[in-house]
């Protein structure tokens, strides 16, 4: 199949995904969205919103449309880098077996990653960038797609071991989950209070995702839409007001990679500007430190990636 017909193949695919999640998951559609393009784009999600908003239904309905496994890591102060990675046990053979742990699967959920202290922490993120893992001199791959989404709780930060900027660099989108609305919320209650009746169908498969990203990887980017991403970053640093630390390259990939599946996704074969502009926000959330100025005024980093966008 050559790239077009896979790009054209994916629309139809992509609005089924969204039927078969829509069975289940109410609203919540850009947060649907851009899980999706994160997982075409090859790249890992950090998930903000508070307890109940459903992120670990909407991750395992997910996994079930796409065709892969799904394991659920709770983050706990006590969490060991082994209890995420797995470890070496004496079988009754008296042989050193090595035991994979929940790391191995295709999607993986770490919920609450800042409840747990660095050095857990940095076994994940080493798996995340490096998509191995390696326990007594032996390399274990990890499943191929894989992807992570790491969820925080913005209230309650007692307790907790925020993650340094370079570690939050590795997440391609930072994603806000936001309250449903009034209509949404009713819904949800009717269709949770009964007992459930409902299932999703698989669209996708494992090689399907890969193919799927090898086309989007493939698109090709007008030199103008590359220097529009480069010049968005380049502005969240030097001389801003509000901003006291920017983004670094990494974000610049972001851009134009989330652009490509973006782009994608909306039935085009090469991003423009405005594709740039619709994953910006994603993409630059967790890698601008506001400054004393942003905070005593009440601007978010939204606000300021809004008005660098204008």
């Amino acid at each position: 199949m050559s790239d077009k017909e896979q790009l054209d193949l994916l629309v139809s695919q992509y609005k089924q995904l969204k039927l078969e999640i829509g069975k289940i998951i109410v609203g919540q559609d850009e947060t649907i969205d851009s899980l999706l393009t994160a997982i075409f784009g090859n790249g890992h999600c950090l998930l903000l919103g508070v307890p109940g908003l459903a992120k670990t239904l909407i991750v395992n309905t997910l996994s079930h449309t796409l065709g892969l496994t799904f394991n659920r890591i709770q983050f706990t102060p006590d969490l060991m880098p082994s209890d995420i990675t797995g470890s070496e046990i004496l079988d009754e053979n008296r042989q050193f077996r090595f035991v994979k742990g929940p790391i191995f699967a295709g999607i993986v959920l770490a919920d609450e990653i800042n409840r747990t202290p660095p050095k857990t922490q940095a076994a994940l993120l080493e798996a995340m960038q490096e998509r191995r893992v390696t326990a007594h001199g032996t390399t274990y791959s990890l499943p191929s797609p894989f992807f992570v989404l790491a969820t925080q709780n913005p209230i309650e930060q007692e307790g907790t071991y925020p993650l340094p900027e370079a570690q939050l660099d590795r997440f391609m989108f930072n994603v806000r989950l936001d309250y449903p609305t009034l209509d949404e919320e009713v819904q949800i209650v009717k269709q949770t209070t009964v007992a459930p009746t409902t299932k999703v169908n698989q669209v996708l498969s494992a090689e399907d995702i890969l193919s799927i990203q090898q086309s989007i990887s493939r698109m090709p980017v007008a030199d103008n839409v590359v220097e529009h991403a480069v010049q968005l970053v380049r502005s969240t640093r030097g001389e801003n007001k509000y901003i006291s630390w920017g983004a670094g390259p990494r974000a610049s990939q972001y851009l134009i990679i989330g652009a490509r599946c973006h782009a994608a996704l909306q039935g085009k074969y090469s991003p423009d500007a405005e594709d740039v502009n619709a994953v910006a926000i994603n993409v630059l959330r967790h890698r601008i430190v506001r400054n004393y100025y942003a905070e005593a005024e009440g601007i978010s980093t939204d606000d300021i990636i809004r008005k660098l966008i204008q």
